[in-house]
């Protein structure tokens, strides 16, 4: 990358990082301060869904207005979304009220992400893809790290005072990016005008797209992976009695070997081997780990297992965005804007299935991810077999 790339991605980095670190400051208090307004685990579940929900209603028209508008403007009033909702969160203790702020957060997630990789994609060349994005995977993973251990320090100084200091960083970065941030979109290649469409045709008109695969592949790892979230410390403590402390540091683990292959692997991995392998590769990967969660019989084991999980993870995310992006020509925002979409169904179904189910008998959310995994690692290998013969993109997949 030139100099300019460079700089260009270390402020989207930085954006993407304090974006997801910021809101990650109030996890760890999150179940404090919801018993000290008197509420509970259905809050705590709802925070979570109405966010997603929010994200995905709302991700393809930002999508659309990524194209439209560009993408600085979506990414600077997905931050402002974002840094409001903190602040409703600190100055407020109705339930209601907390509620409306996870919608308006979920409306600036919604309107950041899709820009972001749209922005990536705008500064570099298709051999570049696949490094822009495991950099701003990178910086996700590193916020969801360093968010929470964060925000357990700032406790000490209240319960409250986490929220303040996450809307008051991330109203630097709206700041931040109104100062540096350049527009990436060249008015002569587009400024697209999209008809307006609900989000059904949307939807619809995503199934027909070259890239329908690879949202269905994302839907599904964001399904497997928030069921595997909401219930691993459920689970964990179950089966082997492991302590809050055990289980933060498997937390914290994972999210350090995301941090880690994204940053210095994945770039080179499909350089030499090409996305459509590594899809086939880490799909099965994570099938295996989902196999192997049943016969754990140790937290050491499980302890592991999670961590092979997490890693095979960590490298689908930014190939699965680097392969939409090379796919979807000069409809980067849509492209985007429906990854998100697909991604928030999935943060939707995978916890309230998971939890569900784990009710019902503690490994059935595993099993469900594995059936899933299968049966999408075989619609991936005939989608490639059909690809190679239809699309000029046949040598990437």
């Amino acid at each position: 990358m030139t100099a300019d790339q460079r700089k260009k991605m270390i402020i989207l980095m930085i954006n993407m990082f304090i974006a997801i670190g910021s809101f990650g400051i109030i996890i760890p208090i999150l179940p404090a301060y919801l018993e000290s307004i008197n509420e509970g685990g259905k809050a705590a579940g709802l925070m979570i869904a109405i966010f997603a929900g929010a994200q995905f209603v709302f991700s393809p028209i930002a999508g659309k207005w990524t194209d439209q508008y560009g993408r600085r403007k979506m990414i600077i009033y997905g931050l402002a979304g974002l840094t409001l909702s903190m602040f409703i969160f600190y100055f407020v203790d109705s339930i209601w009220l907390l509620y409306a702020s996870r919608v308006v957060g979920g409306i600036g997630a919604a309107l950041l992400i899709p820009a972001i990789f749209a922005y990536v994609a705008d500064i570099t060349t298709m051999e570049q893809r696949a490094k822009g994005n495991s950099y701003i995977s990178a910086a996700m993973s590193l916020g969801i790290v360093v968010g929470p251990g964060i925000g357990g320090f700032l406790a000490d100084y209240g319960i409250k005072f986490p929220f303040l200091i996450s809307a008051i960083v991330s109203l630097v970065s709206v700041i931040f990016s109104i100062v540096v941030l350049k527009e990436s979109q060249q008015k002569e290649e587009g400024f697209m005008h999209i008809d307006n469409e609900t989000m059904a045709k949307k939807l619809v008109r995503s199934v027909r797209m070259p890239f329908f695969i690879p949202l269905v592949i994302t839907l599904v790892m964001s399904f497997g992976l928030m069921a595997f979230e909401s219930v691993i410390g459920l689970f964990v403590d179950n089966q082997f009695n492991a302590t809050p402390q055990e289980i933060a540091l498997m937390i914290t683990s994972t999210g350090l070997v995301s941090v880690i292959v994204q940053l210095f692997v994945v770039d080179r991995m499909v350089t030499r081997y090409g996305e459509g392998k590594i899809l086939n590769i880490f799909i099965s990967v994570v099938a295996l780990g989902f196999l192997l969660s049943l016969l754990a019989n140790s937290f050491g084991m499980f302890f592991g297992i999670t961590l092979l999980i997490f890693l095979a993870t960590s490298i689908l995310r930014p190939v699965l965005n680097t392969l939409i992006s090379k796919l979807a020509g000069n409809e980067q925002g849509f492209a985007m804007g429906m990854n998100n979409a697909y991604m928030s169904i999935g943060n939707i179904l995978g916890p309230t299935l998971g939890g569900l189910l784990y009710d019902v008998h503690i490994i059935y959310p595993f099993i469900l991810g594995l059936i899933l995994l299968i049966v999408t690692l075989f619609i991936t290998m005939m989608w490639q077999k059909n690809k190679k013969s239809k699309t000029p993109v046949k040598a990437m997949i």
